[in-house]
């Protein structure tokens, strides 16, 4: 991780991993989805150690502190180490992946289709009808 050197905020996120192509990180900036310090800005802008970024990527909120600055994609643990997310954001993105979790059993847990005793009763009660 080189401090010194300026980087452009798109290929910060591309390198922190937060977007899996430099372009889709651009569009992300450019559609108001990433914000520095509270403000809206292009994808060119340069970014610096203690910079505070707010990434929306979908559902999923980041509020994040730049502690690093590396210009090439390394592993997700290298690329974990150039931030340092907030703890209301840690905490909010668990409570939704854990209510998401649960939406999903409960989808998963509904009646199975009528089993072939259970579909002559329901033809005896519409024939009588």
């Amino acid at each position: 991780m080189n401090e010194e050197l300026p980087l452009r905020l798109d290929k910060w996120l591309w390198a922190a991993r937060f977007f899996k192509t430099r372009k889709l990180a651009t569009d992300a900036i450019s559609g108001g989805k990433v914000h520095l310090n509270g403000h809206r800005i292009k994808p060119s802008r340069t970014i610096k150690i203690g910079d505070r970024l707010e990434i929306r990527r979908g559902e999923t909120f980041f509020e994040v502190f730049v502690e690093g600055i590396n210009k090439q994609r390394r592993p997700a643990s290298e690329a974990q180490q150039l931030y340092r997310e907030s703890e209301k954001s840690l905490k909010d993105r668990q409570a939704i992946s854990e209510q998401k979790r649960l939406e999903v059993h409960a989808y998963n847990q509904r009646d199975r289709r009528p089993d072939k005793r259970q579909r002559r009763k329901i033809l005896e009660v519409k024939n009588r009808i």
